[in-house]
């Protein structure tokens, strides 16, 4: 097998603008384009100053645990991609807006070059948010001009529709950091992001229901030519014994019960690795759960300090959080509940997607299964190959979307994969069990 073809190394400003542009890599990217995708190009980059709209410059700079990342540079890292994977290789003539922007926003594409370290993005002050938005208008002028081309390459687009998908992934990054740092303010009431921002989807307790299927020889992944991460393929076929799905997602008001018995207090229904999580954290609660003087409990969101609800899904919770949960109900029931696999969890959306709720508008939810490759899987070629592929290991797989998610960027295929102690992500849980447990 040849090696993928990597980006040249970009030529600094003293370089001639009229230079004849590199050979383009080929990036072998599977997916069909929509017609309007100049359209929706430009949407998606208006959505990511609109999340900006209620920040202060201070909001935007500020970096508040080494997870997250500062609203602007998500803004740059996002314009990042569409300049160093389209323009550079595709533009003719191309020139960098600034040479330094390859290695300051670059987040982990080692064939691209080196990359400032994640922990200290938020000392990046200089460019300053002002700069950053003009780099953002440059490149999407250059990026439109590029796509009128009646020669333009149909890898290109394909690429700026792979870019769309990257910026939409940040724009649920955006407002979870965003969360995380109004969350350390001392004054919650100074902290609210928005009066309507996004909260998880609410349910009716009364509606829960168990929902049974039989399993069998089923498929799942992604096949077709609508857009998806190379992680999502091949489709392929996997083996489920009858199971059960609960319809809704563990609420608040469940978890106020597993705090209030001691849940956290108690090993018997941890993992070991989350048992030493919980006691070198310090773990009490779901992140966001604050005690007030009067000794309830209240959640932070993004519209500030709300009380707990039955209806609300809990959120920001780990997945060692999840699976003593889940231990701790079987305990209760005498059932043996549990997380659900990816597979469980897919052929479950995919045949019975009417019987369930906050499938993708509440929180992503938990999954026993690692991320890991499926049977045959490549990833794409190119540049982008460092997409997803390097991430498999000591990852686990959430699935459906949140109240964070954009519009129309969830599906029944779509892997999501963090490590097991973090929550500060929209992240809940479903459980599940075997039909006859």
């Amino acid at each position: 097998m040849t090696a993928s073809p990597s980006l040249p190394p970009r030529p600094d400003r003293t370089d001639n603008p009229a230079s004849p542009a590199t050979e383009p890599p080929a990036a072998g990217l599977p997916f069909a384009v929509p017609d309007d995708l100049a359209m929706r190009f430009t949407d998606v980059r208006a959505t990511s100053l609109a999340l900006i709209a209620p920040l202060s410059e201070e909001d935007c700079q500020v970096q508040s645990m080494n997870d997250a990342s500062p609203a602007k540079w998500h803004l740059a890292h996002t314009t990042w991609l569409f300049e160093t994977f389209v323009l550079e290789p595709y533009e003719p003539g191309f020139r960098p807006f600034d040479a330094d922007y390859r290695m300051l926003f670059n987040s982990y594409y080692h064939a691209i070059g080196p990359q400032h370290a994640r922990p200290r993005r938020g000392l990046i002050t200089r460019p300053s948010l002002a700069e950053v938005l003009r780099y953002r208008t440059e490149v999407e002028a250059r990026i439109r001009r590029l796509l009128e081309q009646p020669d333009c390459p149909p890898e290109v687009a394909r690429l700026v529709w792979l870019g769309v998908h990257h910026e939409q992934q940040h724009q649920e990054l955006m407002l979870t950091d965003i969360l995380h740092l109004l969350s350390c303010h001392p004054c919650p009431a100074r902290a609210v992001y928005a009066a309507d921002a996004p909260q998880p989807a609410l349910a009716d307790p009364a509606a829960r229901t168990d929902v049974a299927l039989e399993g069998g020889l089923v498929r799942i992944g992604h096949a077709g030519e609508d857009f998806a991460y190379d992680n999502e393929t091949p489709s392929h076929r996997v083996w489920l014994e009858p199971y059960v799905l609960r319809s809704q997602l563990v609420s608040e008001a469940d978890w106020l019960e597993f705090v209030q018995d001691g849940g956290y207090q108690q090993v018997r229904w941890w993992l070991s690795a989350g048992w030493d999580w919980v006691q070198q954290q310090g773990i009490v609660a779901p992140a966001y759960w604050r005690q007030s003087a009067y000794g309830g409990w209240m959640g932070f969101s993004l519209r500030g300090e709300v009380p707990l609800s039955a209806q609300a899904p809990v959120v920001h919770i780990s997945l060692y959080e999840a699976a003593a949960y889940a231990a701790w109900v079987a305990h209760r029931t005498g059932q043996r509940w549990r997380l659900p696999t990816e597979a469980e969890w897919e052929h479950a959306v995919r045949t019975r997607r009417d019987a369930l709720q906050q499938v993708d508008d509440a929180a992503w939810q938990w999954t026993q299964s690692a991320y890991l490759p499926y049977p045959g899987f490549r990833p794409w070629d190119g540049p982008v190959q460092e997409y997803n592929g390097k991430f498999m290991a000591d990852q686990m797989v959430l699935r459906g979307g949140s109240c964070a998610t954009p519009a129309g960027h969830a599906r029944a295929s779509y892997r999501n994969f963090f490590p097991g102690g973090a929550r500060w992500q929209f992240s809940g849980v479903r459980l599940a069990r075997d039909l006859d447990a």
